[in-house]
């Protein structure tokens, strides 16, 4: 089975670029495979956002982490496949959270069945993920559960927002740093610990993952409304229509120049379909878009610092390239 499509990072190196490709094609198998069920609808269902695609991201940081151990150690695929089951399952919660009818061009769970079927399904997903967790040992498990941790905490404050008196923009990257940084952290963290490699190497990695995800999430923010062509995977202005207070809309809200009013009204709530092209306009050109991006930028100057104290070996360029590539994305 070939490999899924993934980041188009520039992979200088030819070995690396087909250890990487031939690991995702491993992990493919092996996802495929650990959601199969007696039950053939309990497999449909569990295939489902499986088989819509995606980039498997976050097992490819695995495959890349490894690189700094040996990358052919038993347990990498595996962990890999964890990550990627426990990304599916919060995918299924997220839909029926969000009411979201599509998630990657493809009817969600939710809209196909029913949001009980979406739910109990991110569910059997999570059981999944943990019966392969348990062959890899008690310390790969209580990273996981508190990865599971920061991710439901992230999603708590998300739904119920800044606590009285706390700043919403530093709230917002506590947010980011615990629903995307977190496990594209473990990402790192289990790809390097699996491989054997140094406890050093490993903690960095794992700080290095963390930064670039939440530089990620901010470049989706980003692209929402930069984006003329939906980059982002989703069409402009969705968070507008939705009322998702990303990090520049932040900025408006809380700014105080009056020659923001007309931009502050509109974002105040969900932004109405005949006004979401003139908010875009408005948003495009207004500084707090600069000050999103410099976010973005801060997030990705650690990820350099830490990298810079990494071996140089062709692992450490492909880590390099991608966060040129989070920062090239955002426009």
């Amino acid at each position: 089975m070939a490999a899924p499509p993934v980041v188009d990072l520039p992979f200088v190196d030819e070995r690396l670029a087909v250890d990487v490709a031939n690991g995702l094609a491993s992990v493919e198998k092996l996802l495929r495979a650990s959601v199969e069920s007696e039950d053939a609808f309990v497999t449909e269902a569990s295939r489902h956002l499986i088989e819509a695609g995606g980039k498997r991201f976050r097992a490819m940081i695995v495959l890349l982490a490894a690189q700094f151990g040996d990358p052919t150690a038993p347990g990498i695929v595996p962990g890999a496949v964890v990550i990627e089951l426990t990304h599916l399952a919060t995918l299924y919660h997220d839909d029926v959270m969000d009411e979201a009818p599509v998630r990657r061009g493809s009817p969600s769970a939710n809209a196909r069945w029913d949001n009980t079927v979406a739910i109990l399904t991110g569910d059997y997903l999570f059981a999944q993920a943990s019966e392969i967790l348990a062959d890899l040992g008690p310390e790969l498990i209580r990273i996981q559960a508190r990865t599971f941790s920061r991710l439901v905490r992230g999603q708590i404050r998300e739904t119920i927002g800044p606590r009285e008196g706390e700043d919403p923009v530093t709230a917002y990257i506590e947010v980011l740093a615990d629903k995307t940084g977190s496990l594209i952290a473990t990402s790192g963290h289990f790809g390097a610990l699996l491989s054997g490699a140094p406890a050093p190497i490993v903690r960095r990695i794992t700080s290095i993952c963390e930064a670039i995800g939440v530089a990620w999430q901010l470049s989706d923010d980003l692209l929402d409304v930069a984006s003329s062509a939906g980059q982002s995977g989703k069409t402009p202005g969705t968070d507008l229509r939705e009322g998702v207070r990303t990090l520049p809309i932040l900025h408006v809200l809380a700014s105080p120049d009056p020659e923001d009013a007309r931009l502050r009204a509109l974002l105040t709530g969900p932004v109405p379909e005949a006004r979401v092209e003139e908010a875009l306009t408005l948003l495009r050109a207004n500084p707090a878009m600069a000050r999103a991006r410099a976010e973005l930028i801060s997030w990705i100057d650690r990820a350099r610092a830490d990298l810079a104290e990494l071996p140089d070996i062709p692992a450490r360029t492909a880590l390099s390239a991608l966060c040129d590539y989070v920062v090239e994305r955002s426009g």
